[in-house]
């Protein structure tokens, strides 16, 4: 539902409003179901298929964010949602998705796909494909194929005319590529999601890829866009894409840190830090932890440490082969190791729920960094550690920015922390 010839490469203009033809089907959808709330999943009518896949991982009552948009993701409207990391945004979306598509299992005549998902990393792709896979367990014949860089492009062009996926989670570059050769036919598309739309359209290479990507779309679809911060310049980006939108903030910036994280600063040396991480992982009770370091070349230096002293770790950095990252990803997940080194490739949206702390190493370069790091603990509501070491001017600078953006006190490191304060015991 969006204008096809409008020109998104750059922020300016971007306020203006765009004219969109009006018809009686979207003041339809658009007009009359706001403020829809249900207490549980099965408040939302979802097919029987999809219900029984929800209680079956469990979920009984939906979130906030899940509470305010799936009720008007479900009819087709332009969504824009800001809610803060761990409260189920995805499943908005893949929930959304698979209630409205109708996919006749008789059906050969495939064309291509009716869904495609925008992520802007590997990891966040992966997991999101595998989203679409749990909750369709009950739908078998709905078909879902990821889309990246890093696998042999040759292998994904098989992939496409063998599995013929009616869904396509994909990272822009490779997506872009393979509309660009024909290799995917773009026209059966009916919903268009970006998930963490503020870093995808923020970037001008990504944005420029996305926006061909949308522009052999049809102009008749629904479009979903989700993300934990929305600067004001990236939100007027995101409404060019869409028509009459309806946008949802859940909680406002002020209050985007997660409820029931312990947050604590260190101040010391940059010669102390290593040994400090070593005592903390001693001390401190976990579950599992992630260690965010600034530099792809930092993240292999301290892995390989730690695993010298005996705490068993994995990295994981954008300079790794999509398959070696992919694996240590479900390792992670898995539980098959605690501890994981990382950049901020790690930072956002990646969802692993036992984790309850994080370290940063290294300061995150801004309070929206900061924002995603912390937001691997504390996942859907539950309790979490963050530690920050502070070792510089410009570190105090990004510490006292987050404080002060987010209203949050962030207070120094006590020298014994309670294990109920960052565990659920």
């Amino acid at each position: 539902m969006s204008k096809e010839n409008e020109i998104l490469v750059d922020y300016e203009d971007v306020d203006e409003t765009i004219e969109q033809p009006e018809t009686d089907l979207e003041e339809k959808k658009k007009g009359h179901h706001v403020g829809l709330h249900a207490s549980g999943f099965k408040d939302f009518l979802l097919k029987k298929e999809l219900y029984r896949a929800i209680t079956q991982c469990g979920f009984e009552h939906p979130s906030e964010v899940q509470q305010e948009t799936l009720p008007q993701a479900i009819i087709g409207s332009d969504i824009l949602c800001q809610a803060k990391s761990g409260m189920g945004k995805t499943a908005v979306f893949v929930l959304s998705i698979l209630q409205q598509l109708e996919i006749d299992p008789e059906d050969n005549d495939y064309k291509g796909p009716q869904v495609v998902v925008i992520s802007h990393t590997r990891e966040l792709a992966f997991q999101t494909k595998n989203e679409f896979v749990r909750f369709s367990k009950f739908l078998p014949h709905i078909r879902v194929m990821e889309i990246m860089g890093g696998i042999p492009v040759r292998d994904q062009r098989k992939d496409l005319v063998e599995k013929k996926p009616h869904i396509v989670v994909a990272t822009p570059g490779r997506l872009n590529q393979l509309v660009n050769e024909k290799k995917i036919n773009m026209k059966e598309v009916r919903h268009f999601i970006i998930d963490e739309c503020d870093r995808v359209l923020k970037e001008i290479s990504m944005r420029r890829d996305v926006q061909k990507i949308f522009l052999s779309t049809p102009y008749d679809k629904q479009v979903m866009m989700f993300t934990a911060t929305l600067p004001k310049e990236v939100k007027s980006v995101c409404k060019k894409f869409m028509s009459n939108p309806i946008e949802i903030y859940v909680d406002d910036e002020t209050k985007l840190t997660l409820h029931g994280l312990c947050q604590h600063y260190v101040k010391l040396e940059e010669k102390q830090k290593t040994q400090k991480l070593m005592d903390l992982l001693d001390a401190l009770e976990f579950n599992q932890v992630v260690i965010f370091v600034a530099t792809t070349k930092r993240a292999e230096a301290l892995n390989d440490l730690l695993n010298e002293v005996n705490f068993p770790s994995l990295t994981i950095h954008s300079r790794l082969q999509q398959k070696v990252r992919i694996e240590r990803y479900q390792k992670f997940k898995d539980f098959d190791a605690r501890i994981l080194v990382s950049t901020d490739v790690f930072g956002r949206g990646i969802d692993i729920e036992r984790v309850n702390i994080v370290i940063n190493y290294d300061m995150p370069e801004d309070s929206d960094s900061y924002l995603h790091r912390v937001g691997r603990a504390g996942r859907f509501g539950t309790k979490g550690l963050t530690i920050t070491f502070c070792s510089s001017e410009n570190d105090s600078t990004v510490l006292h920015e987050v404080q002060e953006r987010f209203e949050v006190n962030i207070t120094e490191l006590p020298e014994t922390i309670n294990i109920s304060s960052y565990m659920n015991i």
